[in-house]
């Protein structure tokens, strides 16, 4: 059974940080490519990075230079380190393997 189960959301003044971590079991987690999607309120779900199984990385031009996403193919676990948060970036973070996605984990940036 395929879980991938996100924490570290909550809430931050802007211009602050927070690091976001997905925990999978159930997939060969190193040799899967890993993305973090966010979906505000009344839009669409976005990309807002993937990771292969060599590392390569992809960013959303809106996060570029202020969010690393990163893994720990030993733990399981794929981490986006968030910093100088905008308001704009208020949504539910959503982990997925291109297959199964977490339940998402909530993300408010105060101004």
């Amino acid at each position: 059974q395929v879980q991938l189960v996100e924490s570290g959301g909550g809430l931050v003044q802007a211009g602050g940080s927070l690091r976001l971590s997905c925990a999978a079991s159930g997939i060969i987690f190193s040799r899967s490519i890993l993305g973090w999607y966010r979906q505000a309120p009344g839009k669409q779900r976005e990309l807002v990075a993937d990771i292969t199984s060599a590392g390569t990385t992809n960013y959303a031009d809106s996060v570029k230079g202020r969010f690393t996403i990163s893994r720990d193919n030993a733990k399981n676990t794929m981490y986006l380190q968030m910093n100088s948060l905008k308001p704009e970036d208020t949504a539910v973070y959503y982990c997925t393997n291109y297959g199964n996605w977490g339940q998402g984990t909530q993300v408010t940036v105060s101004s």
